[in-house]
């Protein structure tokens, strides 16, 4: 893949275009109210866990449809656009801590690699929550039956752990986005509002 990072010294030249599509920034904001909701519930919620199994549900629906969009969908959403290689993670980490814009269009490879461990830890947290028994007769996953009881104790377990490493996920893409607002200047939240993102132009 072309790297676009920027040499020092580089005279840049910027455009605003549309970079995240509609869906895209749907899919974006779905999964994150439904990621804090089923989290939430989960840790805080009643006891009959019927709402937080239905946010769980939306979690893997949503990953469904960013499985396919991340192979037919346009050209920011696919995953082919930030699949960094080893070198061009470690070069654009090697230059990210100065104070300025990157103006990266799309994902940039340190972001590229996040999404990808991001999803993956969501696909195993909702995942193992289809098998989980807590022996309460209530709060069973849709497929625990199918599996025996070893299985469903070993799910319950992983689940709860992999719950925590979600939110430690989640508070690491949090701070990041404080990061690139307050120390270079660059604000993350706005394009995946509205769709359009300061880029730089290709020459």
């Amino acid at each position: 893949m072309k790297d676009t990072s920027p040499a020092p010294g580089d005279t840049e030249t910027l455009q605003t275009v549309r970079i995240w599509d509609p869906l895209l920034r749907l899919f974006k904001w779905a999964l994150t109210i439904s990621v804090v909701a089923a989290w939430g519930l989960g840790h805080f919620g009643p006891d009959q866990m019927t709402l937080h199994f239905w946010f769980g549900y939306a979690v893997l629906g949503l990953l469904a449809f960013r499985l396919l969009w991340g192979l037919w969908g346009p050209e920011h959403a696919r995953f082919s656009s930030f699949a960094y290689g080893p070198f061009s993670i470690l070069k654009y980490v090697f230059g990210m801590f100065r104070r300025k814009p990157s103006y990266w269009p799309g994902h940039n490879p340190v972001g590229g690699l996040f999404v990808f461990i991001l999803l993956g830890a969501l696909l195993l947290q909702a995942g193992s929550g289809l098998f989980v028994d807590p022996d309460d007769y209530i709060n069973v996953g849709p497929l625990a039956k199918y599996v025996g009881s070893e299985t469903t104790r070993a799910a319950l377990k992983f689940h709860v752990q992999m719950g925590w490493v979600v939110l430690g996920l989640v508070a690491l893409h949090v701070a990041a986005i404080a990061f690139y607002s307050k120390w270079k200047g660059e604000n993350l939240v706005t394009p995946m509002i509205t769709g359009k993102k300061t880029v730089r132009k290709d020459l």
